[in-house]
């Protein structure tokens, strides 16, 4: 169901000039001032990007003329490919624009990570490429390099799906980054970190692009045991009775319409070794498929709703990452499952389901189950016992309309939403935290239960913060926590763009990583 990752990533420090490749990567900046170096007409609009020189050197200087005139603006991501013609060992070289050149600094670890996944990518069909783009030789170094590696195999990335012919071009298969020194111990962490992260990425892409037939609650749940099994992690997976027998209500509920019935996994990480250590709880919502249940989705998309598991799948794909870089913290994951479905069975609007915490909850949209679904896991979570909890969703729509498709929403503990922010803008995943307003859990009041799934005298006004209000019904007294929804980010439509794949992204598997990093660091 999920496919290894199947591009190599090493280390070189042999001129870029006369590495023997398919073809070879370099940056090139845009200029803003014309009247510089260049023919006529195209006077100033390129500079190439350091780690370049000798590339530069063997076209003679003339080759940010042959660009211009080629029709290269040098914006981050776009890629122009020249024939060598044997002026460089390489028979192709691919320039990668980087946008204006920083004054005094290297470019944006982002732009590098956006312009390596955009090159490699435009080289699909060649065996192999070798990365020369720019590497500040100071404390910014590692960064850089993380972001360039990551970039790189991230735009490798390729669903194997379920096309019965091949394509035609093939995704690089090794990649080699140069460096100054491909015997240093902190770059070669970085390409030994950046296979890691980016193997796990693909795991979760690969989950989330997966068709929903082949992906309902148990076998989902058994993708995600095997794999944990296999990375040394503690496997615990409920199957509908052990649910019914522990009070998962809101699990329960949810899964009721459908033949294939629910799950709860939880992934458990512990370092080796004795001593107090703080512990982190990752929850992720896994709806195999919504098709809205009896408040039933419109057709128009509801095909995508098979990515309404990303929030499990990034989850699972973190604890498996955390296994293999071994962070000096326990980390817990709790993956919800359920297949939100239309029967004689479903869950109906009016019903008041019992949470695992003991909340009464009353149902009036069958559309709104992923906060069921999350209520319990968090509640699980916080029984269990966690100084940090994060949870990760697909939970609304209101969330895009907000947002965006590239910005997920954070609400929750100030201080934990500023956390998300910032590690998702250190690895490129843009997060916004969000209020958690008194007068929307007003309104979330009930006549007959101890609250509402939704506001139902907002409607849809405020979607996504009502999502977070209720989420917080269940997170334990004086417990920090965060709610990510990736409702847009998560899955991408378009076409490929930077390090995103069309289908599922992985978003937020590496800021969660970053996130769980930072603690350990602590």
């Amino acid at each position: 169901m999920t496919a290894p990752l199947t591009t190599d990533l090493r280390l070189v420090d042999t001129d870029p000039a006369e590495l023997t490749t398919d073809a070879i990567v370099i940056g090139v900046h845009s200029v803003a001032e014309a009247g510089t170096d260049g023919p006529p007409g195209l006077a100033g609009t390129l500079l190439l990007a350091s780690g370049a020189e000798s590339i530069a050197a063997a076209f003679d200087g003339r080759l940010t003329e042959t660009l211009a005139r080629l029709g290269a603006s040098g914006a981050t991501g776009e890629v122009t490919k020249v024939a060598s013609l044997g002026t460089v060992a390489a028979p192709v070289v691919a320039v990668v624009g980087l946008g204006p050149e920083p004054s005094g600094a290297a470019p944006a670890p982002e732009t590098l990570r956006r312009g390596a996944a955009a090159a490699i990518r435009s080289l699909a069909g060649n065996a192999s490429v070798a990365v020369a783009m720019p590497l500040p030789d100071d404390e910014d170094g590692p960064a850089a390099l993380r972001a360039v590696a990551e970039g790189a195999l991230l735009g490798a990335y390729r669903f194997a799906g379920y096309k019965t012919k091949p394509a035609v071009r093939q995704p690089v298969g090794d990649i080699a980054v140069h460096v100054p020194d491909a015997a240093d111990k902190t770059a070669q962490d970085e390409i030994t970190r950046a296979l890691v992260v980016a193997g796990v990425v693909g795991r979760c892409r690969d989950w989330v692009n997966t068709a929903p037939n082949d992906l309902r609650p148990p076998q989902f749940a058994d993708a995600v045991a095997e794999a944990a099994r296999a990375a040394g992690l503690e496997v615990e997976v409920l199957d509908e009775e052990q649910l019914e027998a522990g009070g998962y209500g809101g699990v329960l509920a949810v899964g009721l319409g459908s033949s294939a019935p629910p799950r709860l996994v939880k992934l458990t990480y512990k370092p080796v070794g004795d001593g107090a250590r703080k512990k982190v709880a990752l929850v992720g919502k896994g709806i195999t498929f919504d098709t809205g249940g009896v408040s039933i989705k419109p057709a128009q998309g509801m095909w995508e709703m098979k990515s309404d598991m990303a929030g499990a799948a990034a989850v699972a794909a973190t604890l498996l990452a955390v296994a293999e870089l071994k962070p000096d913290v326990e980390v817990s994951g709790y993956l919800p499952m359920a297949e939100n479905m239309p029967s004689a069975t479903a869950y109906r609007p009016g019903d008041v389901v019992t949470m695992f915490n003991g909340k009464k909850v009353e149902v009036l949209n069958t559309d709104a189950e992923g906060r069921m679904i999350l209520g319990d896991a968090i509640a699980r979570a916080c029984a269990d016992g966690c100084d940090y909890l994060f949870e990760t969703s697909t939970l609304t729509g209101g969330q895009v309309i907000a947002l965006g498709k590239r910005v997920a929403g954070v609400m929750g503990s100030p201080d934990m939403c500023d956390r998300v922010r910032d590690a998702g803008d250190a690895v490129g995943e843009a997060a916004w935290p969000m209020p958690l307003p008194d007068d929307v859990r007003t309104g979330m009041d009930s006549d007959v239960a101890d609250i509402s799934q939704v506001n139902a005298g907002m409607d849809r006004a405020g979607h996504m913060l009502q999502g977070g209000v209720f989420l917080r019904e269940f997170v334990a007294e004086g417990v920090p926590w965060a709610h990510i929804d990736i409702a847009g980010p998560s899955y991408h439509s378009g076409e490929p763009t930077g390090h995103w794949s069309k289908g599922g992204t992985g978003v937020p598997v590496r800021t969660l990583l970053e996130l769980v990093d930072r603690i350990a660091a602590e």
